[in-house]
């Protein structure tokens, strides 16, 4: 037998991605639903539909300095009694004079009412006059204070708002499953809406374990290694939108990690492990939670999945109340991209999200490039959109086990389990990332 044959007859023994995601996921539920304070929402899933219930603008409105005044009387189709023409000479020909009747604030409330030849010099946000069907900007006129006169005729409606202009109520303003970011809050808000059912943000407990681990702020010794998970992982829960919590470094202590394990159940929705998913003799958190008690299996289920980095992966529950644990490798570069394809999903779904994975795109390879046989390679790259449409992606050098190209990278380069080589001008799948830059 070739090498490549063992391979390909190795990999034909994994679990597909597509299998195993589905069958983990399909054992989440979202969290239960909360009403929240509109100010406490942002950030969270809506567990609901959400509908106006009033218009916005509630009433008709300035919506620029100025004076509010009928149109026909600046358009010189009114001569009422308050209507005085203007002194000629004035650039661009004849200008309009009227009486300024008042003052309107956005703080006004009382009605008033226009006459023929008048206005009402007006705040934006004032409510409008009865009758006003255009506000003169400040700027086209002298600013004068009893009369003013206008030098420039806008056409009608111009500088007000009316009510329900934007949004009349019974609008759906947003659906179940959709975030809540702060211009939907101003929506909420101006519709008047106090308070939303959300999904409260999955509470993310995530531990690093093995003996030769040691915390960060040092540089790694032989028979240590700086603990890089637990912090990467910690902000990927985060960025994820979950509620992060580092509880730092668990060493291979059998009686250690469950009762550790235990007590996070008390404050968590996910718990994250890294490290120990292997077959090796030191790969402890594997023999603990897969152990079998009474002919009963472990409360995890490690799976060798067909994923490039790191194949070893773990699901299943802890605790009395049975809080999911996702069990990542040890090997900082396959830690990272085991959160991306199933660590991630799981914190969206739990949070109520849709769709729980990241948006992706089909783009124009520019580089030839190799992946093991039978498995799905997730590798770090760069993704830009092309001048003329669509999108191109440039692998990064190192593959995916390099945290410098994981920490470059815009994008994933997905290469599917028969992909054995991908050449340059192909079209590939690329999973689009985060990045606030």
């Amino acid at each position: 037998m070739t090498a490549t044959a063992d391979a390909e007859a190795a990999a034909n023994e994994l679990t597909p991605l597509a299998d195993y995601l589905g069958s983990v996921l399909r054992r989440l539920r979202a969290l239960p639903p909360l009403d929240l304070d509109l100010t406490q929402a942002y950030g969270n899933v809506l567990a609901e539909d959400v509908v106006a219930p009033h218009s916005y603008p509630a009433f008709d409105q300035a919506a620029v300095d100025g004076y509010a005044a009928r149109w026909e009387d600046i358009s010189g189709g009114s001569r009422g009694p308050g209507y005085v023409p203007a002194p000629s000479g004035m650039p661009g020909g004849r200008s309009i004079r009227l009486n300024v009747v008042g003052d309107l604030g956005a703080a006004s409330w009382r009605p008033v009412r226009l006459t023929p030849g008048s206005c009402f010099s007006v705040a934006a946000g004032a409510p409008l006059p009865i009758g006003a069907d255009v506000v003169v900007p400040v700027e086209w006129t002298d600013q004068g204070m009893a009369a003013v006169e206008i030098f420039r005729a806008p056409k009608r409606g111009y500088g007000l708002r009316r009510a329900g202009e934007e949004l009349v109520a019974g609008t759906l303003l947003a659906r179940a499953g959709a975030y809540v970011s702060p211009a939907l809050v101003a929506v909420f808000a101006a519709t008047g809406i106090g308070h939303v059912v959300v999904r409260p943000s999955p509470r993310v407990v995530i531990v690093a374990t093995g003996d030769e681990l040691v915390d960060v702020g040092r540089g790694s010794q032989a028979g240590q290694v700086v603990d890089t998970n637990s912090h990467a992982l910690t902000a990927a829960a985060a960025e994820a939108g979950g509620l992060a919590y580092r509880v730092g470094i668990c060493d291979d202590d059998p009686e250690a990690l469950r009762g550790l394990l235990e007590d996070q159940t008390l404050r968590a929705d996910l718990i994250i492990t890294t490290g120990g998913t292997g077959t090796g003799p030191g790969d402890m958190v594997r023999r603990i939670l897969s152990r079998r008690d009474g002919g009963r299996a472990g409360p995890v289920t490690f799976t060798e999945v067909a994923l490039y980095p790191g194949t070893a992966l773990g699901f299943g529950t802890v605790g009395a109340e049975e809080v999911p644990v996702v069990c990542l490798p040890g090997e900082p570069g396959a830690a990272l991209i085991g959160f991306e394809v199933l660590a991630r999903p799981a914190i969206q779904l739990l949070a109520g999200a849709e769709p729980v994975f990241r948006p992706s795109v089909r783009a124009h390879l520019l580089e030839t490039v190799s992946s093991p046989a039978g498995l799905r390679e997730f590798r770090p790259a760069h993704v830009a959109e092309r001048r003329g449409g669509g999108y191109t992606v440039q692998p990064l050098a190192g593959g995916p086990y390099t945290l410098s190209g994981l920490a470059e990278a815009n994008g994933l380069l997905v290469l599917g389990e028969r992909v054995n080589t991908a050449a340059a001008g192909s079209t590939v799948d690329v999973l689009l990332l985060d990045r606030r830059r």
